[in-house]
């Protein structure tokens, strides 16, 4: 017998709870990302979040923890070597990545690939190098516009990133050229994460707007996961936000883009208005790109306060028989130096209303206990070369 018949997982992207005991490593020591917003903010309106355990877990600034929290809360640690989004988002669903995507922050990308994107693209590249995506805009938009180029850079992440005006690139043709530099960036010596197309709108400085026309070319899974054992068993695989470019769409069922991390959350309360029986699986990424990496601190914190009026209204909405999931895939310190993604812990808190009071559970050391629950819940067997053990008893 299945023990919920719908789970939501919900992944505030990038909001870490202190660094792992191997951050160092990563060049990320005493990084704190929802440590440090506290710190700095002092207070946040996080009134359903502070219900279900969330302070509890992980304190700082003027706030504390309540005594009878209503959720099950506990740390994770990652397995996998990286920081990046599509590593934590393929570990919770069963997927060690043992070797980290290829960054160009410090070189920008080699004159072979660039020269070969030019060549198939039929556009001068200008840029290259690692850049906000904004400030880039700011600095090259008009040369773009008036030249005919293509603005190609890089972040901290592995990612390789083209941005276009619509109006004068045109996104048809911007995404062709995402799909070109994506085949081409499949050599081992050039493999980055994801390719994204980054349009935007205006005709000059002061004036650009980046569109809600975003689209990320990730590479698949390198196996797997717990969304293909799902899908092939009949079950509903709803992606909201980022989870369909994030897996490529494999064990997706049904997707949602979404334009912002407040769209999101209205999405997913609108799916649990629907009587689906399976996984809803959502991404609320702009804590990550509109404030972690910004290292906007007030801007995070905020976006937290937005989300949580909408959690106390999907929490309200919840059925006896669903289970609430909220995680994290990686942190992005915004007290920290640089622009890029911080090695921590990530929060697991969950919640049903079926549940006999909440508390802490014992912290686990991989976030692939999330796949491996949701599977078991299903009754579904995990795919083989998967990781993670189900924690379904204690939730």
């Amino acid at each position: 017998m299945e023990k919920y018949r719908r789970i939501f997982v919900i992944v505030l992207d990038s909001l870490g709870i202190g660094a792992m005991p191997d951050s160092p490593r990563f060049g990320d020591e005493g990084v704190d990302t929802f440590g440090h917003i506290l710190e700095k903010m002092e207070t946040l309106e996080i009134p359903y979040l502070r219900k279900l355990g969330m302070l509890n877990l992980h304190a700082a600034g003027k706030m504390k923890g309540i005594e009878k929290p209503m959720g099950r809360y506990m740390r994770l640690g990652e397995a996998s070597n990286g920081k990046d989004t599509m590593t934590g988002h393929w570990e919770m669903m069963g997927i060690k990545t043992e070797k980290p995507f290829i960054t160009f922050t410090d070189t920008g990308f080699p004159p072979e690939l660039i020269a070969e994107l030019e060549r198939q693209c039929g556009k001068r590249v200008i840029g290259n190098k690692s850049a906000s995506g904004t400030a880039i805009i700011e600095e090259l938009g008009e040369e773009e516009i008036n030249t005919g180029a293509m603005i190609v850079y890089t972040s901290a992440d592995s990612v390789l990133q083209i941005c276009g005006n619509e109006e004068t690139f045109d996104l048809e043709n911007l995404y062709r050229c995402c799909e070109i530099a994506r085949e081409i960036t499949m050599k081992d010596e050039w493999k980055v994460g994801r390719v994204i197309a980054r349009p935007y709108v205006g005709k000059r400085k002061g004036e650009f707007k980046r569109t809600s026309n975003r689209h990320d070319y990730a590479l698949k899974p390198t196996g797997l996961t717990a969304l293909n054992a799902l899908k092939d068993s009949g079950l509903d695989v709803i992606g909201v936000g980022k989870i369909n470019d994030i897996f490529c769409g494999e064990g997706i069922t049904k997707t949602y883009h979404s334009d912002s991390s407040v769209h999101g959350m209205e999405q997913t309360i609108e799916i649990c208005n629907e009587d689906f029986h399976g996984l809803c699986f959502t991404n609320l990424v702009d804590f990550d790109a509109l404030w972690g990496h910004r290292r906007n601190v007030e801007g995070y914190g905020h976006e937290i306060e937005k989300f949580d009026k909408n959690l106390g209204v999907l929490l309200d909405k919840l059925r006896e028989d669903d289970l609430l999931i909220l995680t994290a895939d990686h942190g992005n310190d915004p007290t920290y130096s640089g622009t890029d993604h911080t090695r921590e812990y990530v929060p697991f808190i969950a919640y049903s209303k079926k549940m006999e009071g909440g508390g802490e559970l014992e912290n686990e050391d991989t976030f692939a206990v999330i796949g491996a629950s949701v599977a078991e819940n299903f009754g579904v067997s995990m795919p083989e070369g998967t990781i993670g053990s189900s924690i379904l008893e204690k939730l």
